[in-house]
Protein backbone atom coordinates (compact mmCIF):
# COMPACT_ATOMS: atom_id res chain seq x y z
CA UNK A 1 0.00 0.00 0.00
CA UNK A 2 1.36 3.42 -0.93
CA UNK A 3 2.14 5.78 1.94
CA UNK A 4 1.40 8.86 -0.13
CA UNK A 5 -1.50 11.06 0.90
CA UNK A 6 -3.53 10.13 -2.18
CA UNK A 7 -2.87 6.42 -1.65
CA UNK A 8 -3.98 6.58 1.97
CA UNK A 9 -7.16 8.48 1.04
CA UNK A 10 -7.99 5.91 -1.63
CA UNK A 11 -7.38 3.07 0.82
CA UNK A 12 -9.57 4.54 3.55
CA UNK A 13 -12.27 5.43 1.01
CA UNK A 14 -12.38 1.84 -0.24
CA UNK A 15 -12.71 0.53 3.33
CA UNK A 16 -15.54 2.91 4.15
CA UNK A 17 -17.32 2.22 0.86
CA UNK A 18 -17.07 -1.50 1.54
CA UNK A 19 -18.54 -0.87 4.98
CA UNK A 20 -21.40 1.16 3.49
CA UNK A 21 -22.31 -1.56 0.98
CA UNK A 22 -22.29 -4.22 3.71
CA UNK A 23 -24.35 -2.07 6.07
CA UNK A 24 -26.98 -1.54 3.37
CA UNK A 25 -26.98 -5.29 2.66
CA UNK A 26 -27.46 -6.03 6.38
CA UNK A 27 -30.44 -3.66 6.55
CA UNK A 28 -31.98 -5.19 3.42
CA UNK A 29 -31.65 -8.71 4.86
CA UNK A 30 -33.35 -7.57 8.08
CA UNK A 31 -36.14 -5.96 6.04
CA UNK A 32 -36.62 -9.17 4.09
CA UNK A 33 -36.82 -11.16 7.33
CA UNK A 34 -39.38 -8.77 8.82
CA UNK A 35 -41.53 -8.94 5.69
CA UNK A 36 -41.23 -12.74 5.64
CA UNK A 37 -42.57 -12.96 9.21
CA UNK A 38 -45.59 -10.79 8.43
CA UNK A 39 -46.44 -12.68 5.26
CA UNK A 40 -46.09 -16.05 7.00
CA UNK A 41 -48.24 -15.15 10.00
CA UNK A 42 -50.78 -12.68 8.58
CA UNK A 43 -50.46 -12.84 4.77
CA UNK A 44 -49.48 -9.16 4.74
CA UNK A 45 -46.58 -6.92 5.57
CA UNK A 46 -46.25 -6.11 9.30
CA UNK A 47 -48.07 -2.94 10.27
CA UNK A 48 -44.87 -1.15 11.27
CA UNK A 49 -42.78 -2.52 8.42
CA UNK A 50 -41.78 0.75 6.79
CA UNK A 51 -41.23 2.54 10.08
CA UNK A 52 -39.01 -0.30 11.30
CA UNK A 53 -37.09 -0.43 8.03
CA UNK A 54 -36.50 3.30 7.81
CA UNK A 55 -35.57 3.48 11.49
CA UNK A 56 -33.02 0.67 11.26
CA UNK A 57 -31.63 2.13 8.05
CA UNK A 58 -31.29 5.60 9.60
CA UNK A 59 -29.52 4.22 12.69
CA UNK A 60 -27.13 2.13 10.60
CA UNK A 61 -26.38 4.99 8.20
CA UNK A 62 -25.78 7.44 11.07
CA UNK A 63 -23.36 5.01 12.71
CA UNK A 64 -21.57 4.53 9.38
CA UNK A 65 -21.23 8.29 8.85
CA UNK A 66 -19.77 8.68 12.34
CA UNK A 67 -17.23 5.95 11.64
CA UNK A 68 -16.49 7.44 8.23
CA UNK A 69 -15.75 10.84 9.78
CA UNK A 70 -14.10 10.00 13.12
CA UNK A 71 -12.70 6.45 12.69
CA UNK A 72 -12.06 6.23 8.98
CA UNK A 73 -9.19 3.73 9.37
CA UNK A 74 -11.35 1.23 11.29
CA UNK A 75 -12.04 -2.33 10.15
CA UNK A 76 -14.88 -2.24 7.58
CA UNK A 77 -16.59 -5.46 8.75
CA UNK A 78 -17.18 -4.76 12.46
CA UNK A 79 -20.10 -2.35 12.04
CA UNK A 80 -21.96 -4.33 9.30
CA UNK A 81 -21.82 -7.56 11.33
CA UNK A 82 -23.17 -5.71 14.37
CA UNK A 83 -25.99 -4.17 12.32
CA UNK A 84 -26.83 -7.59 10.86
CA UNK A 85 -27.09 -9.23 14.30
CA UNK A 86 -29.10 -6.35 15.76
CA UNK A 87 -31.47 -6.29 12.78
CA UNK A 88 -32.05 -10.04 12.99
CA UNK A 89 -32.63 -9.73 16.72
CA UNK A 90 -35.31 -7.08 16.21
CA UNK A 91 -37.01 -9.26 13.59
CA UNK A 92 -37.13 -12.31 15.90
CA UNK A 93 -38.25 -10.30 18.95
CA UNK A 94 -41.07 -8.75 16.92
CA UNK A 95 -42.02 -12.21 15.70
CA UNK A 96 -42.05 -13.50 19.30
CA UNK A 97 -44.25 -10.59 20.40
CA UNK A 98 -47.06 -11.89 18.23
CA UNK A 99 -46.97 -15.35 19.81
CA UNK A 100 -46.42 -14.12 23.36
CA UNK A 101 -49.40 -11.76 23.13
CA UNK A 102 -51.58 -14.59 21.84
CA UNK A 103 -50.54 -17.29 24.31
CA UNK A 104 -49.42 -15.34 27.40
CA UNK A 105 -51.11 -11.94 26.93
CA UNK A 106 -47.64 -10.42 27.29
CA UNK A 107 -46.78 -6.86 26.33
CA UNK A 108 -44.72 -6.12 23.23
CA UNK A 109 -40.96 -6.08 23.70
CA UNK A 110 -39.90 -5.00 20.20
CA UNK A 111 -40.63 -1.24 20.62
CA UNK A 112 -38.50 -1.14 23.77
CA UNK A 113 -35.71 -3.04 22.06
CA UNK A 114 -35.77 -0.59 19.15
CA UNK A 115 -35.41 2.26 21.66
CA UNK A 116 -32.47 0.60 23.41
CA UNK A 117 -30.83 -0.14 20.07
CA UNK A 118 -31.09 3.56 19.24
CA UNK A 119 -29.54 4.40 22.63
CA UNK A 120 -26.76 1.90 21.93
CA UNK A 121 -26.02 3.47 18.54
CA UNK A 122 -25.98 6.87 20.25
CA UNK A 123 -23.41 5.57 22.76
CA UNK A 124 -21.30 4.18 19.90
CA UNK A 125 -21.33 7.54 18.13
CA UNK A 126 -20.51 9.41 21.36
CA UNK A 127 -17.51 7.14 22.06
CA UNK A 128 -16.20 7.40 18.51
CA UNK A 129 -16.48 11.20 18.54
CA UNK A 130 -15.34 11.90 22.11
CA UNK A 131 -12.58 9.32 22.65
CA UNK A 132 -9.49 10.66 20.90
CA UNK A 133 -7.44 7.48 21.36
CA UNK A 134 -7.98 4.19 23.16
CA UNK A 135 -4.82 4.71 25.22
CA UNK A 136 -6.65 7.44 27.14
CA UNK A 137 -8.43 4.62 28.99
CA UNK A 138 -5.12 3.35 30.38
CA UNK A 139 -4.89 6.42 32.62
CA UNK A 140 -8.01 5.34 34.48
CA UNK A 141 -7.15 1.66 35.02
CA UNK A 142 -7.79 1.57 38.75
CA UNK A 143 -10.69 4.02 38.68
CA UNK A 144 -12.42 1.78 36.16
CA UNK A 145 -11.75 -1.29 38.33
CA UNK A 146 -13.10 0.37 41.49
CA UNK A 147 -16.26 1.37 39.65
CA UNK A 148 -16.59 -2.15 38.23
CA UNK A 149 -16.32 -3.75 41.66
CA UNK A 150 -19.02 -1.48 43.06
CA UNK A 151 -21.31 -2.32 40.14
CA UNK A 152 -20.50 -6.02 40.45
CA UNK A 153 -21.43 -6.13 44.13
CA UNK A 154 -24.48 -3.87 43.93
CA UNK A 155 -27.09 -6.47 42.80
CA UNK A 156 -26.44 -8.50 45.96
CA UNK A 157 -28.24 -5.75 47.91
CA UNK A 158 -31.34 -5.82 45.69
CA UNK A 159 -34.06 -8.48 45.37
CA UNK A 160 -33.41 -11.33 42.98
CA UNK A 161 -35.47 -11.80 39.85
CA UNK A 162 -38.41 -14.18 39.70
CA UNK A 163 -36.18 -17.11 38.80
CA UNK A 164 -33.46 -16.84 41.43
CA UNK A 165 -30.53 -14.89 39.97
CA UNK A 166 -29.63 -11.48 41.39
CA UNK A 167 -28.37 -9.49 38.41
CA UNK A 168 -30.46 -6.33 38.63
CA UNK A 169 -30.25 -2.91 40.23
CA UNK A 170 -33.68 -1.33 40.77
CA UNK A 171 -33.97 2.46 40.93
CA UNK A 172 -37.68 3.19 41.09
CA UNK A 173 -39.26 2.16 37.79
CA UNK A 174 -35.84 1.80 36.14
CA UNK A 175 -33.78 -1.38 36.33
CA UNK A 176 -30.54 -2.45 34.67
CA UNK A 177 -27.95 -5.21 34.76
CA UNK A 178 -24.59 -3.77 35.86
CA UNK A 179 -22.85 -7.02 34.92
CA UNK A 180 -23.21 -6.11 31.24
CA UNK A 181 -21.06 -3.00 31.79
CA UNK A 182 -18.76 -4.64 34.33
CA UNK A 183 -17.46 -7.06 31.69
CA UNK A 184 -16.15 -4.10 29.64
CA UNK A 185 -14.70 -2.35 32.70
CA UNK A 186 -12.94 -5.57 33.68
CA UNK A 187 -11.33 -5.82 30.24
CA UNK A 188 -10.07 -2.21 30.46
CA UNK A 189 -8.59 -2.87 33.91
CA UNK A 190 -6.99 -6.17 32.94
CA UNK A 191 -5.45 -4.61 29.82
CA UNK A 192 -3.94 -1.78 31.88
CA UNK A 193 -2.80 -4.02 34.73
CA UNK A 194 -1.22 -6.68 32.50
CA UNK A 195 0.54 -4.10 30.35
CA UNK A 196 2.44 -2.91 33.42
CA UNK A 197 2.92 -6.24 35.21
CA UNK A 198 3.22 -8.83 32.45
CA UNK A 199 7.01 -9.29 32.88
CA UNK A 200 6.62 -10.24 36.54
CA UNK A 201 3.67 -12.50 35.80
CA UNK A 202 5.65 -14.28 33.06
CA UNK A 203 8.19 -15.60 35.58
CA UNK A 204 7.78 -19.31 36.28
CA UNK A 205 8.05 -21.05 39.64
CA UNK A 206 8.62 -24.69 40.51
CA UNK A 207 7.73 -27.53 38.14
CA UNK A 208 5.02 -30.07 38.91
CA UNK A 209 4.58 -33.03 36.52
CA UNK A 210 6.71 -31.19 33.97
CA UNK A 211 4.58 -28.03 34.09
CA UNK A 212 6.09 -24.74 35.29
CA UNK A 213 3.60 -23.30 37.75
CA UNK A 214 3.40 -19.55 38.39
CA UNK A 215 5.27 -18.19 41.38
CA UNK A 216 3.22 -17.89 44.56
CA UNK A 217 3.69 -14.13 44.85
CA UNK A 218 2.39 -13.67 41.28
CA UNK A 219 -0.60 -16.00 41.68
CA UNK A 220 -2.33 -13.39 43.87
CA UNK A 221 -4.21 -11.64 41.03
CA UNK A 222 -5.66 -14.92 39.73
CA UNK A 223 -6.67 -16.02 43.22
CA UNK A 224 -8.32 -12.63 43.83
CA UNK A 225 -10.28 -12.83 40.59
CA UNK A 226 -11.21 -16.45 41.37
CA UNK A 227 -12.55 -15.42 44.79
CA UNK A 228 -14.54 -12.58 43.24
CA UNK A 229 -16.01 -14.98 40.69
CA UNK A 230 -17.10 -17.32 43.47
CA UNK A 231 -18.63 -14.43 45.41
CA UNK A 232 -20.67 -13.49 42.33
CA UNK A 233 -21.82 -17.11 42.09
CA UNK A 234 -22.71 -17.43 45.77
CA UNK A 235 -24.33 -14.07 46.47
CA UNK A 236 -25.81 -13.23 43.07
CA UNK A 237 -26.26 -16.74 41.67
CA UNK A 238 -25.04 -15.48 38.28
CA UNK A 239 -23.15 -18.34 36.65
CA UNK A 240 -22.72 -16.61 33.28
CA UNK A 241 -21.08 -13.42 34.58
CA UNK A 242 -18.77 -15.46 36.80
CA UNK A 243 -17.59 -17.63 33.90
CA UNK A 244 -17.03 -14.66 31.60
CA UNK A 245 -15.27 -12.65 34.32
CA UNK A 246 -12.76 -15.37 35.18
CA UNK A 247 -12.35 -16.69 31.63
CA UNK A 248 -11.48 -13.30 30.15
CA UNK A 249 -8.81 -12.71 32.77
CA UNK A 250 -7.13 -16.10 32.31
CA UNK A 251 -7.06 -15.77 28.50
CA UNK A 252 -5.72 -12.21 28.65
CA UNK A 253 -3.12 -13.33 31.18
CA UNK A 254 -2.00 -16.11 28.86
CA UNK A 255 -1.78 -13.69 25.92
CA UNK A 256 0.31 -11.25 27.95
CA UNK A 257 2.73 -13.80 29.42
CA UNK A 258 2.60 -16.74 26.95
CA UNK A 259 2.70 -19.09 29.96
CA UNK A 260 0.53 -22.18 29.47
CA UNK A 261 0.78 -22.77 33.21
CA UNK A 262 -1.54 -19.81 33.83
CA UNK A 263 -4.24 -21.45 31.69
CA UNK A 264 -3.86 -24.79 33.49
CA UNK A 265 -3.85 -23.04 36.86
CA UNK A 266 -6.96 -21.08 35.90
CA UNK A 267 -8.87 -24.07 34.54
CA UNK A 268 -8.17 -26.11 37.68
CA UNK A 269 -9.32 -23.27 39.92
CA UNK A 270 -12.44 -22.72 37.82
CA UNK A 271 -13.29 -26.43 37.95
CA UNK A 272 -12.82 -26.58 41.73
CA UNK A 273 -14.96 -23.49 42.27
CA UNK A 274 -17.69 -24.71 39.92
CA UNK A 275 -17.91 -28.10 41.64
CA UNK A 276 -18.07 -26.59 45.12
CA UNK A 277 -20.64 -23.90 44.30
CA UNK A 278 -22.64 -26.21 42.03
CA UNK A 279 -22.98 -28.67 44.89
CA UNK A 280 -23.83 -26.19 47.65
CA UNK A 281 -25.75 -23.30 46.04
CA UNK A 282 -29.35 -24.42 45.27
CA UNK A 283 -29.97 -22.16 42.26
CA UNK A 284 -26.74 -23.16 40.53
CA UNK A 285 -27.27 -26.79 41.55
CA UNK A 286 -30.70 -26.70 39.90
CA UNK A 287 -29.17 -25.55 36.63
CA UNK A 288 -26.64 -28.40 36.77
CA UNK A 289 -29.41 -30.94 37.43
CA UNK A 290 -31.46 -29.58 34.49
CA UNK A 291 -28.37 -29.91 32.30
CA UNK A 292 -27.69 -33.51 33.32
CA UNK A 293 -31.31 -34.71 33.30
CA UNK A 294 -33.32 -32.40 31.01
CA UNK A 295 -36.09 -34.89 30.17
CA UNK A 296 -36.65 -36.09 33.72
CA UNK A 297 -38.98 -33.12 34.18
CA UNK A 298 -41.67 -35.25 32.49
CA UNK A 299 -41.42 -37.97 35.13
CA UNK A 300 -43.89 -38.03 38.03
CA UNK A 301 -42.88 -35.43 40.65
CA UNK A 302 -41.77 -38.06 43.16
CA UNK A 303 -39.33 -39.55 40.64
CA UNK A 304 -37.66 -36.32 39.47
CA UNK A 305 -34.13 -35.44 40.62
CA UNK A 306 -34.03 -32.92 43.46
CA UNK A 307 -33.81 -29.34 42.19
CA UNK A 308 -35.28 -30.02 38.74
CA UNK A 309 -38.15 -27.54 38.28
CA UNK A 310 -38.07 -26.35 34.65
CA UNK A 311 -38.68 -27.95 31.28
CA UNK A 312 -36.78 -25.28 29.33
CA UNK A 313 -33.78 -27.47 28.59
CA UNK A 314 -36.03 -30.20 27.20
CA UNK A 315 -38.14 -27.74 25.19
CA UNK A 316 -34.95 -26.34 23.67
CA UNK A 317 -34.03 -29.82 22.42
CA UNK A 318 -37.53 -30.23 20.96
CA UNK A 319 -37.24 -26.86 19.19
CA UNK A 320 -33.94 -27.74 17.55
CA UNK A 321 -35.30 -31.14 16.55
CA UNK A 322 -38.46 -29.59 15.10
CA UNK A 323 -36.41 -27.18 13.00
CA UNK A 324 -34.16 -29.81 11.48
CA UNK A 325 -31.71 -28.61 8.88
CA UNK A 326 -33.61 -25.79 7.16
CA UNK A 327 -36.27 -24.88 9.74
CA UNK A 328 -40.01 -24.44 9.63
CA UNK A 329 -39.74 -20.93 8.21
CA UNK A 330 -39.91 -17.58 10.02
CA UNK A 331 -43.26 -17.22 11.77
CA UNK A 332 -44.21 -20.89 11.42
CA UNK A 333 -42.69 -22.42 14.55
CA UNK A 334 -43.96 -22.74 18.12
CA UNK A 335 -41.38 -20.72 20.09
CA UNK A 336 -43.81 -19.78 22.88
CA UNK A 337 -43.48 -23.31 24.28
CA UNK A 338 -40.07 -22.39 25.66
CA UNK A 339 -41.73 -20.03 28.13
CA UNK A 340 -40.57 -16.74 29.61
CA UNK A 341 -36.93 -16.88 28.39
CA UNK A 342 -37.71 -17.11 24.68
CA UNK A 343 -36.63 -13.52 24.12
CA UNK A 344 -33.33 -13.74 26.04
CA UNK A 345 -30.91 -16.69 26.08
CA UNK A 346 -33.44 -19.05 24.48
CA UNK A 347 -33.92 -16.79 21.47
CA UNK A 348 -31.40 -19.08 19.78
CA UNK A 349 -33.97 -21.89 19.94
CA UNK A 350 -36.33 -19.78 17.82
CA UNK A 351 -33.54 -19.42 15.27
CA UNK A 352 -32.98 -23.18 15.39
CA UNK A 353 -36.67 -24.00 15.00
CA UNK A 354 -37.61 -21.51 12.28
CA UNK A 355 -34.32 -21.19 10.38
CA UNK A 356 -32.98 -24.66 11.19
CA UNK A 357 -29.46 -25.81 11.95
CA UNK A 358 -28.32 -23.88 8.88
CA UNK A 359 -29.66 -20.66 10.39
CA UNK A 360 -27.98 -21.34 13.74
CA UNK A 361 -24.68 -21.99 12.00
CA UNK A 362 -24.98 -18.76 10.00
CA UNK A 363 -25.73 -16.75 13.15
CA UNK A 364 -22.80 -18.33 14.98
CA UNK A 365 -20.57 -17.59 11.98
CA UNK A 366 -21.51 -13.91 12.27
CA UNK A 367 -20.27 -13.99 15.85
CA UNK A 368 -17.14 -15.85 14.75
CA UNK A 369 -16.51 -13.16 12.13
CA UNK A 370 -16.93 -10.39 14.70
CA UNK A 371 -14.52 -12.13 17.09
CA UNK A 372 -12.06 -12.76 14.26
CA UNK A 373 -12.01 -9.06 13.36
CA UNK A 374 -11.36 -8.26 16.99
CA UNK A 375 -8.44 -10.68 17.11
CA UNK A 376 -7.12 -9.31 13.82
CA UNK A 377 -7.28 -5.84 15.36
CA UNK A 378 -5.29 -7.09 18.36
CA UNK A 379 -2.57 -8.43 16.05
CA UNK A 380 -2.41 -5.23 14.01
CA UNK A 381 -2.32 -2.80 16.95
CA UNK A 382 1.18 -1.59 17.80
CA UNK A 383 0.84 -0.75 21.51
CA UNK A 384 0.58 -3.47 24.22
CA UNK A 385 -2.43 -1.89 25.92
CA UNK A 386 -4.36 -1.77 22.65
CA UNK A 387 -3.46 -5.37 21.87
CA UNK A 388 -4.76 -6.61 25.20
CA UNK A 389 -7.83 -4.37 25.05
CA UNK A 390 -8.87 -5.64 21.60
CA UNK A 391 -8.13 -9.23 22.63
CA UNK A 392 -10.20 -8.83 25.80
CA UNK A 393 -13.16 -7.30 23.98
CA UNK A 394 -13.14 -10.05 21.33
CA UNK A 395 -12.77 -12.71 24.03
CA UNK A 396 -15.70 -11.25 25.95
CA UNK A 397 -17.98 -11.64 22.92
CA UNK A 398 -16.69 -15.17 22.27
CA UNK A 399 -17.19 -16.31 25.87
CA UNK A 400 -20.65 -14.78 26.15
CA UNK A 401 -21.80 -16.48 22.95
CA UNK A 402 -20.24 -19.73 24.16
CA UNK A 403 -21.95 -19.75 27.57
CA UNK A 404 -25.33 -18.85 26.02
CA UNK A 405 -25.21 -21.14 22.99
CA UNK A 406 -23.58 -23.90 25.03
CA UNK A 407 -26.31 -23.70 27.67
CA UNK A 408 -29.19 -23.67 25.20
CA UNK A 409 -27.82 -26.60 23.19
CA UNK A 410 -27.01 -28.66 26.29
CA UNK A 411 -23.24 -28.46 26.06
CA UNK A 412 -22.94 -26.75 29.47
CA UNK A 413 -25.44 -25.76 32.20
CA UNK A 414 -27.72 -22.82 31.46
CA UNK A 415 -26.37 -19.44 32.53
CA UNK A 416 -29.23 -17.04 31.81
CA UNK A 417 -27.07 -14.54 29.93
CA UNK A 418 -28.43 -12.68 26.91
CA UNK A 419 -27.09 -13.46 23.45
CA UNK A 420 -25.20 -10.31 22.32
CA UNK A 421 -27.22 -8.03 19.99
CA UNK A 422 -29.73 -10.76 19.21
CA UNK A 423 -31.63 -11.10 22.49
CA UNK A 424 -33.91 -8.65 24.27
CA UNK A 425 -32.29 -6.49 26.93
CA UNK A 426 -31.62 -2.80 27.31
CA UNK A 427 -28.48 -3.17 29.42
CA UNK A 428 -27.09 -5.86 27.15
CA UNK A 429 -27.81 -3.89 23.98
CA UNK A 430 -26.22 -0.65 25.18
CA UNK A 431 -23.19 -2.41 26.69
CA UNK A 432 -22.51 -4.41 23.52
CA UNK A 433 -22.73 -1.32 21.32
CA UNK A 434 -20.25 0.32 23.72
CA UNK A 435 -17.97 -2.70 23.31
CA UNK A 436 -18.14 -2.39 19.52
CA UNK A 437 -17.34 1.33 19.76
CA UNK A 438 -14.15 0.60 21.70
CA UNK A 439 -13.22 -2.12 19.22
CA UNK A 440 -13.69 0.34 16.36
CA UNK A 441 -11.44 2.90 18.07
CA UNK A 442 -8.67 0.35 18.56
CA UNK A 443 -9.10 -0.80 14.97
CA UNK A 444 -8.92 2.81 13.78
CA UNK A 445 -5.64 3.27 15.65
CA UNK A 446 -4.24 0.09 14.12
CA UNK A 447 -5.25 1.14 10.62
CA UNK A 448 -3.84 4.63 11.14
CA UNK A 449 -0.50 3.21 12.32
CA UNK A 450 -0.27 0.93 9.28
CA UNK A 451 -0.34 3.98 6.97
CA UNK A 452 2.68 5.58 8.67
CA UNK A 453 6.25 5.04 7.46
CA UNK A 454 7.61 1.74 8.78
CA UNK A 455 4.08 0.95 9.98
CA UNK A 456 3.81 -2.44 8.35
CA UNK A 457 7.29 -3.46 9.49
CA UNK A 458 6.45 -2.48 13.04
CA UNK A 459 3.27 -4.52 12.99
CA UNK A 460 5.06 -7.55 11.54
CA UNK A 461 7.68 -7.36 14.27
CA UNK A 462 5.03 -7.12 16.94
CA UNK A 463 3.16 -10.13 15.58
CA UNK A 464 6.16 -12.39 15.10
CA UNK A 465 8.06 -11.61 18.29
CA UNK A 466 6.41 -12.68 21.58
CA UNK A 467 5.77 -10.03 24.20
CA UNK A 468 6.66 -10.45 27.86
Amino acid sequence: MSNSGAGVRDWTARRRNTELVLVVLAVLIAMFGHASVGLAMHDSLPSGFWGYSLGLGALALTAHLAVRRFARYADPLILPVTVMLSGLGLVVIDRLDDSYKTHYHATSAAPGQVMWTAVGVGVLIAIIVALNHHRVLQRYTYVVMATALLLLMAPAFFPGDTYGAKRWIFLGPVSFQPGEFVKISIVVFFAGYLTVNRDALALAGRKVAGISLPRGRNAGPVIAVWVLSLLVLVFERDLGTSLIFFGVFVLMLYAATERTSWVIFGVVMAAVGAVVVGSLEPHVHGRVVAWLHPFDIYLPPDRRPAGLVSDQAAQAMFSFGHGGLTGTGLGRGEPWLIGFAGRSDFILTTIGEELGSAGVILVLMLYVLLVERGLRTALATTDPFGKLLALGLATTIALQVFVVAGGVTGLIPLTGKALPFLAQGGSSSVANWLLVALLLKVSDSAGRASTQPEGNATILTRVVQPTG
